[in-house]
């Protein structure tokens, strides 16, 4: 979770902090002692987020400015998990940065918590807290609605999402396993089509047994025209464009009317 950097001198971040005031981003701690979950939770509930500068007492300059004045800490393994195991001690646990500066003199450390893409965040206690001013609060009721209901409505966003990805992609694995499958039957359609072709040939030759076999599969070819208006009606009643689809149903009906054309006559002429 943490990351573990180091400045021989004071980096510019932390200058800035240190040339202003205490604020809703900024905290001056002298001890790590001085440093509870509160003070955690409340910079990651904030929108902004905040650091606090550990080992800097706050002083008044001759203008009657109060500023950052460093005056070190320890920066010792001892002291980072402390402060790790303050963070973790917050549900949902704080996502913080640990930084080290000035190591050549007086060592501080820049403890940077971001705004908590998981907030409402509370102390083991309970606490639900918030950075305002210079200080940390309890957070409102309406605040803290305000973060359940923005954290739910986002979990639910995602999950809602999530779930139409699935279903598009399981929609495009059954279209094309539909379009793959009325390939193969207009495949099937032709090589039907030339068989019955080369049996009209021999149409005058049939016996009543054959013509009654002819019958038959007029009437077969009919019924299949009825499943396929069928089937067109379903995709029809189907949400979305089913125009690919139809446009392949529509090409087989116009095959099973030639077919049926070209086997009425057949017919007529033996009976």
């Amino acid at each position: 979770m943490p990351v573990k950097r180091e400045y021989k001198q004071i980096s510019q971040r932390a200058k800035s902090l240190l040339s202003k005031p205490e604020g809703v981003d900024v905290d001056f701690k002298r001890e790590i002692n001085g440093i509870k979950s509160r003070d955690l939770v409340s910079f990651a509930n904030s929108p902004q987020g905040g650091a606090i500068l550990v080992g800097v007492d706050e002083y008044t300059n001759k203008n009657g400015l109060q500023r950052g004045r460093v005056v070190g800490c320890d920066v010792d393994d001892s002291a980072r998990l402390s402060l790790i195991n303050k963070a973790t001690d917050c549900y949902p646990i704080v996502d913080i940065e640990l930084v080290v500066e000035n190591i050549s003199n007086n060592s501080f450390f820049r403890i940077e918590i971001p705004s908590g893409n998981k907030r409402p965040y509370c102390t083991q206690r309970g606490e639900y807290a918030i950075r305002a001013d210079a200080r940390s609060r309890a957070l409102y009721p309406e605040e803290l609605l305000a973060m359940f209901m923005d954290r739910e409505g986002e979990l639910f966003l995602n999950r809602f999402r999530e779930a139409v990805a699935q279903l598009e992609q399981r929609l495009g694995q059954m279209d094309h396993a539909f379009g793959s499958g009325m390939e193969h039957l207009l495949i099937h359609l032709e090589e039907l089509d030339s068989q019955v072709r080369r049996t009209l040939t021999r149409v005058d030759q049939m016996t009543d047994s054959a013509k009654k076999r002819s019958r038959n599969m007029l009437q077969a070819l009919r019924d299949s025209q009825d499943s396929i208006a069928g089937l067109e009606s379903l995709l029809l009643a189907q949400n979305g464009n089913p125009a690919g689809r139809l446009e392949i149903m529509r090409d087989i009906r116009t095959r099973l009317d030639q077919l049926t054309e070209n086997l009425n006559p057949g017919d007529e002429q033996n009976e």
